[in-house]
């Protein structure tokens, strides 16, 4: 997905597609990785004087319910990606400086098999750890 797919995904769900909407969008774009609700107003603040979180937190909840942003728990704090959508994976995700390498693995055979009377709706299979750069060495 890139910037003018999530653009249209927007007006598709009926919610305009503003020029603070696309700034918050291109900051992910750039991001390697999961990034927070603070790094991004860090960066529009300089902009956009008096940003709240309020804003910021309501446009991170449209995106990701509306399939433009994933969201995972890191360290203790809600952080967000734009949705990779290429094709079915999962990811390794660096704790200490957030970035991803795709994974695909899949476990879910072994998981059908072990829930065969349960109906799986969805799944998330994430890896933590430290990135060769953050490691120590």
């Amino acid at each position: 997905m890139d910037i003018n797919d999530a653009m249209k995904r927007l007006k598709e769900h009926g919610y305009k597609a503003t020029g603070k909407r696309r700034e918050i969008l291109e900051f992910f774009q750039q991001a390697d990785g999961y990034r927070t609700a603070k790094d991004l107003i860090q960066k529009l603040e300089k902009r956009y004087k008096g940003i709240s979180f309020d804003t910021i937190y309501r446009n991170l909840h449209l995106y990701t319910k509306i399939g433009i942003l994933e969201a995972t728990e890191l360290n203790g704090e809600k952080q967000f990606r734009f949705t990779c959508t290429h094709h079915h994976h999962h990811h390794f995700i660096c704790k200490d400086c957030g970035k991803t390498k795709e994974i695909d693995v899949c476990p879910m055979g072994e998981v059908k098999q072990a829930l065969a009377n349960y109906e799986i709706e969805d799944h998330k299979f994430e890896i933590y750890g430290l990135c060769p750069l953050c490691k120590p060495a």
